[in-house]
């Protein structure tokens, strides 16, 4: 959503970090072109006009003309407000109040409310350990009552049993009793919704309030709407009282305006970002995090959190037993692939990389995409199990087999068995150090140590041991290294901040 205000920024903030000494003069026209990039953003007029009237005040300040590295500081300065408009400090739902919780969902229709109600239900479920109870108030959409019910069923909640012919408050009232006498901790509350903001919506909002007392209303706002979406939580904030905001669609092709002016025009924070279709496609939202990607400085703490949930302890214990042994097969490397899909395949994980914005139009050429990861896992399944065990069997026939079983050619099979025996030697040094697999995990259950995800933060992959990623992240790393070989690349160089693999 943020790439094409990130590439402008970018683009200033090259042209001044390269100068000795910065001017009164270059730093006005340095705050024009990001004035001009953040209006085409999308972003509401007096956000902008406040957000550079700040920035002008500090980097025109002493703290800039002292500074060894005024274009630098000036970027500093930029992030420091960026992080301030967005709203410093992220924000969880609040679930301090006697159980059941309520929690109320609002918004307009076609924002996705019933998708994200089911969405934060499972979050809750899966991460608080928390009895959740679902119930649609829509009884205006045709089956919007029947959907809530089949994604309770996907994600493992709850939800209200439908009772034809009831109003939106008497269903409230009705999902209350039910969870006090079910032993509920929270009820989600999925709301109706129009096409526009209008007086029976609102009406209905603040029956459904009065009868139920949520501790929290949440506006479900789609990203895509641009300026529309600021007006709407305006109008919801106004009448029904908001307490928090829910971003939608946030991984599509906006121009971002929305997000940027939330925080700044309402007050209200937004506590989650919707990053997909997937029911597990929902964040935390983080405005340092969020200000570091539209900065081009990437999301290396998102990114080892994400890794640390989605990968399996205990088989990261077991390949930790291979590694220590000196082995790392076909197989190993399959199962590598894996996490990174899971994690959020190729395009998720390098567009948390520090300063891979910039290389684009390298990683498009190179076909650096999540098809590449499947690909190599149609390759590897191609294989028969003594194969993939033993790669050095494969011969020239058996490569032609594997290609064509595939859908590949041998060629492929050529990289990818060069990758692996690349990979071997590396994971055979890794299994060695003390800070390998094992070291990420204790008890079963993924710790990543918090002062090591600070350092990562401040320094890019490429200041930890080898350039690899924190404790049981450095096979992924490895897998990046190899990929960074492909055509396109710059002759092996790897990619940014993983390391240049091994030398012929």
């Amino acid at each position: 959503m943020f790439e094409s205000l990130s590439d402008r920024l970018s683009g200033i903030f090259d042209k001044i970090t390269g100068r000795g000494a910065l001017s009164e003069a270059d730093v006005s026209e340095a705050l024009r072109e990001i004035r001009r990039a953040l209006l085409e953003a999308d972003v509401a007029l007096d956000v902008v006009k406040s957000f550079t009237d700040k920035v002008r005040t500090r980097a025109v300040g002493a703290e800039v003309i002292r500074s060894v590295k005024p274009g630098q500081m000036v970027v500093k300065i930029v992030h420091d407000q960026l992080v301030e408009m967005l709203g410093s400090e992220g924000e969880a739902i609040d679930l301090a109040a006697a159980s059941p919780v309520p929690v109320m969902m609002v918004g307009l229709q076609g924002s996705g409310k019933t998708t994200t109600t089911a969405k934060i239900a499972r979050r809750l479920t899966e991460r608080q350990r928390k009895k959740v109870l679902m119930a649609s108030l829509d009884t205006r959409r045709p089956a919007a009552q029947e959907q809530l019910r089949v994604l309770g069923e996907q994600v493992g909640v709850a939800t209200l049993p439908i009772v034809a012919g009831q109003t939106p408050v008497e269903i409230a009232r009705r999902a209350m009793n039910a969870a006090r006498l079910g032993g509920y901790d929270v009820v989600m509350l999925d709301t109706a919704g129009r096409t526009h903001v209008d007086e029976p919506l609102m009406i209905e909002m603040q029956e459904i309030k009065a009868a139920t007392g949520p501790h929290e209303i949440l506006l479900v706002a789609d990203a895509l709407t641009g300026q529309d979406a600021v007006n709407v939580a305006r109008s919801f904030d106004a009448r029904v009282g908001v307490t928090g905001i829910v971003l939608t669609r946030v991984d599509g092709d906006g121009r971002g305006g929305a997000a940027l002016s939330m925080r700044a025009v309402t007050g209200k924070p937004i506590k989650l970002i919707g990053v997909g279709e997937r029911m597990d496609a929902l964040e935390d939202f983080h405005p340092a995090r969020i200000a570091d990607r539209i900065l081009g400085m990437g999301d290396i703490v998102s990114l080892v959190e994400k890794a640390a949930e989605n990968i399996d302890a205990e088989k990261a214990k077991q390949q930790a037993a291979k590694l220590k042994k000196g082995e790392f097969d076909l197989d190993d490397l399959a199962e590598q692939f894996r996490q990174m899909q899971k994690i959020g395949g190729m395009s998720g994980i390098l567009g948390m990389m520090p300063g891979i914005g910039k290389m684009k139009k390298q990683l498009e050429g190179a076909g650096l995409d999540d098809r590449l990861i499947k690909r190599q896992i149609a390759i590897i399944s191609s294989m028969t199990r003594s194969e993939r065990r033993k790669p050095a069997l494969m011969n020239a026939s058996r490569k032609k087999r594997v290609a064509t079983g595939s859908g590949t050619d041998v060629q492929d099979v050529n990289k990818l068995l060069k990758m692996h025996r690349q990979m071997a030697d590396l994971m055979k040094k890794f299994g060695k150090q003390k800070g390998g697999l094992g070291a990420l995990f204790g008890g079963g259950q993924p710790q990543v140590d918090p002062a090591m995800l600070e350092q990562v933060q401040k320094g890019g992959l490429g200041g930890l041991g080898g350039g690899g990623l924190p404790g049981g992240f450095g096979n992924l790393n490895s897998i990046a290294g190899g990929l960074g070989g492909l055509p396109g690349l710059g002759g092996g160089g790897g990619l940014p901040g993983f390391g240049k693999g091994k030398k012929k």
